[in-house]
């Protein structure tokens, strides 16, 4: 139940500098590596000598060798060679199309004809020495709609993340959603409270006052397959809050690219990208390990969640005003599914 003419993000770089990896990717085996002239490439992980998994394998002359047998294979998925057999015959392994962009390497598992790399989102803050990025990834073992639903609610906020970014003014704030075609926009803003623990850590790291009251917003916008980036941030009460000028805030986007692997686990790439101050290392360290510590407080709800639903399919689950965004997301996923699913008509030709 996930989109496959689509592109997700399958790895960072820095998962294949000097070997392959093995990565399943809405349901397909893959492996990653660095070809010729060091260009990423994919093909199934699925040796057709013996069946072992090509990732156990290694690099050479840009050609993926199996670990098992040496079979030698290209990035085209043909067989090169193999130690004392002609290859002619060898069956061939599909192919993935990759574009590496923007600090990720990105994979399109479904029509490789329809694979066109413009369909990847812009990205400015990945390309802007303005913006500094830290991240990292997780393995979840839940639906990927779960933490779609996640992130597009932030209520959670008050409960799973008491002592970080939660407090009690987000319940008392109703958030409001809109739907543009594909996107879906759920915003909550706060005004005149006083900012919570990660708040005040960042509003150091702009060198403003941390113990007065702010105005806090949180954005949060879902675009198709699963991509859901939140402006999220502080300014000092009655300058302006989302629109402040720099000098009164303190503002980022939380960077979350969840990729499904089976129809209950992800793959889950998380970040914050900040323009404030972008030159600080030791700043953008700070945030990454806050901001780590929170998302791995989501884990363990989003794991017993899954299980709970796997044990009560039956149950039907309540949508409330705060599911808007979630329930609008679900909805455009839908729509994508079914028309994946939905053949192209066919013309018939009819005697005259």
């Amino acid at each position: 139940m996930y989109p496959k003419n689509t592109w997700y993000v399958a790895c960072t770089p820095d998962e294949i500098t000097d070997k392959p990896l093995g990565r399943q990717i809405c349901g397909e085996k893959m492996v990653f590596y660095r070809g010729h002239e060091n260009r990423v490439a994919a093909v199934e992980n699925f040796c057709p000598h013996r069946g072992a998994p090509l990732s156990l394998g290694y690099v050479e002359n840009g050609n993926l060798v199996c670990g098992y047998h040496g079979l030698v294979m290209g990035c085209d998925g043909k067989t090169v060679e193999m130690p004392g057999q002609r290859v002619r015959g060898f069956p061939c392994n599909k192919t993935y199309a990759v574009v590496e962009r923007y600090g990720f390497v990105w994979v399109w598992p479904g029509d490789q004809d329809q694979a066109d790399p413009a369909l990847i989102h812009h990205l400015e803050w990945a390309v802007s020495d303005e913006w500094a990025y830290g991240g990292g990834l997780f393995h979840i073992a839940c639906d990927y709609r779960l933490m779609i639903d996640n992130l597009m609610d932030l209520t959670h906020e008050t409960y799973v993340h008491a002592s970080s970014i939660g407090q009690k003014e987000i319940d008392e704030v109703a958030p409001t959603t809109t739907v543009e075609g594909n996107e879906v926009v759920t915003a909550r803003h706060m005004e005149n409270i006083m900012p919570p623990p990660f708040w005040r850590m960042a509003l150091r790291g702009n060198n403003l006052a941390d113990d007065v009251p702010v105005d806090r917003w949180q954005i949060c916008r879902f675009s198709p397959p699963s991509h859901v980036l939140i402006e999220v941030g502080v300014a000092h009460a009655g300058k302006g809050g989302y629109h402040a000028a720099p000098e009164f805030k303190a503002a980022s986007i939380v960077v979350d690219f969840i990729t499904p692997e089976t129809d209950t686990s992800i793959w889950y790439f998380w970040g914050m990208a900040r323009n404030f101050n972008p030159q600080d290392q030791e700043l953008t360290a700070t945030i990454r390990e806050g901001q780590g510590k929170i998302f791995s407080e989501d884990l363990e709800m989003l794991e017993r969640q899954q299980q709970n639903l796997l044990d009560h399919p039956q149950r039907a689950l309540l949508k409330l005003n705060i599911d808007s965004g979630g329930v609008q997301s679900r909805r455009v996923l839908d729509r994508i599914i079914a028309s994946e699913r939905t053949p192209e008509p066919q013309l018939i030709a009819t005697a005259q």
